[in-house]
């Protein structure tokens, strides 16, 4: 078993090694390049385009849809705003020092760009059932626009699967938050919370748009909220954490203060992997959240992509970043895990609770966004009537991972993401000209010039 536990150990490494990373980062490049740097040059008028409009009712949204976009973005970000954007940016600092938070930074500018198209290109070829739903995501624009449908089961059956992983690892992080701040029992929390789940997940995705409209906002809020109050309060030490993230990023920093050392290397490493962990560019998951959107034309809701990510990383990471450097916690021995709650306890005993309630709204609100997305994918490759087995399937992973079993599955689940993602970032440059060509169209429509590639339009 130990054997087996080094190889899975072993695999996960070299999948999700250095070049994988590269490969991110580059598509995001490659995207912003292609878009004449559209995510900096485009900024105000993305954000009329996506907050300036979220207060529209459906009736005044053009288009065809499931979801309005408000509703498909927040489904989005259920999944993206998560566990990762406190504890993936507490481990950054602690593994890769403050020049982490500039890298994971950077990846986020271009990661802009790759959801983006990913958003642009699930619109594009997505598809209407027979109910007059919207289905969409990685796995139909590589069956219907790269011609592949062996890359998009691939896709379908590894993000799936993992979806399951992803469940367990969620509900995990509900169950020991509450049971260290309560006391209550895994057995007893993981039975709520599968119920609740179950409530969600059965009432399809009307009930998830419903319910993440509502709880996104208010867990982001929240979180935000609490984060900036603990800056606000150590105001006088933000220049200094600001220096120390730019002069990090490029320059070793030797030990001291109860601080390891750290190298240029280990910021770049753990910044632009934590980074992509958090807000999920590239990945191919919130794309199939957006498929549904009801929008005119695939790049007005592919705006909602470049917002998704600043608000993942530029506002929920950098808060949690500055609150653990501005309070001094950096240089206890504490686990990455709590660095956030010892931060805001700092302030006040009570706003440690903040940031507890806040990993249990953002672990639950993962769940629940990760049981469509599976679905979704299921029936991609087994076909609409076996979808019901996979939400029911779903559920008792949820219970699994609340109680703490089968910890080996995180392994084969990060193995599972990692190979379904890069038939996706090939989907990506693939079909970059289709981006290119929407794009162009969308802002000319608009009367807003912007640089891009041409290219041809989508087609079936």
């Amino acid at each position: 078993m130990q054997t087996f536990t080094e190889w899975i150990a072993w695999l996960g490494g070299l999948i999700w090694g250095p070049w994988l990373v590269v490969f991110f980062v580059g598509v995001g490049v490659y995207y912003t390049i292609g878009t004449g740097f559209l995510q900096i040059r485009k900024f105000p008028f993305i954000w009329k385009q996506t907050f300036g409009r979220a207060h529209l009712k459906e009736s005044e949204i053009p288009g065809e849809g499931t979801l309005t976009p408000r509703q498909a973005v927040s489904t989005a970000l259920a999944s993206t705003i998560g566990v990762g954007n406190i504890v993936g940016t507490t481990t950054a600092l602690a593994m890769g020092g403050p020049g982490a938070i500039f890298w994971m930074w950077a990846s986020a500018l271009f990661g802009m760009c790759t959801k983006y198209a990913e958003i642009v290109l699930s619109i594009a070829f997505r598809e209407k059932k027979e109910d007059g739903t919207f289905t969409g995501g990685p796995a139909w624009y590589m069956k219907r626009g790269l011609k592949s449908p062996i890359l998009a089961t691939i896709f379908s059956l590894c993000v799936a699967l993992g979806c399951l992983g992803g469940n367990m690892v969620q509900a995990n992080s509900i169950s020991e938050s509450i049971k260290d701040i309560a006391g209550i029992s895994p057995v007893a929390i993981g039975i709520v919370l599968l119920l609740l789940v179950a409530v969600v997940s059965l009432g399809g995705i009307k009930m998830l748009g419903k319910i993440t409209e509502v709880l996104v906002p208010f867990m982001a809020i929240l979180y935000l909220i609490g984060g900036l109050i603990v800056i606000i309060v150590n105001f006088g030490h933000v220049p200094e954490a600001f220096r120390s993230i730019f002069s990090s990023a490029f320059s070793s920093t030797s030990a001291g203060g109860g601080i390891a050392g750290f190298a240029v290397m280990e910021a770049i490493r753990y910044g632009v992997a934590r980074g992509l962990y958090s807000n999920e560019a590239g990945q191919g998951t919130a794309p199939i959240a957006h498929a549904t959107a009801k929008t005119d034309h695939p790049a007005r809701q592919g705006l909602w992509g470049v917002m998704e990510v600043f608000v993942s990383t530029f506002g929920v990471c950098t808060i949690t970043a500055l609150a653990v450097l501005t309070t001094g916690v950096m240089s206890s021995d504490s686990s990455p895990a709590v660095l956030a709650s010892l931060a805001f306890g700092s302030v006040f005993p009570a706003l440690k609770y903040i940031v507890t309630v806040s990993l249990v709204l953002f672990a639950f609100s993962t769940i629940i966004a990760l049981s469509f997305y599976g679905e979704t994918l299921f029936k991609y490759v087994a076909g609409e009537k076996w979808g019901p087995l996979y939400r029911y399937s779903f559920l008792p992973f949820t219970f699994i991972g609340a109680v703490g079993g089968l910890q080996m599955v995180w392994g084969i689940i990060d193995i599972l993401i990692g190979i379904g993602v890069i038939p996706n970032l090939i989907a990506l440059v693939l079909l970059s000209p289709v981006v290119f060509k929407l794009t162009k169209q969308f802002f000319a429509e608009e009367g807003q010039p912007v640089l891009v590639r041409a290219s041809s339009p989508p087609h079936d």
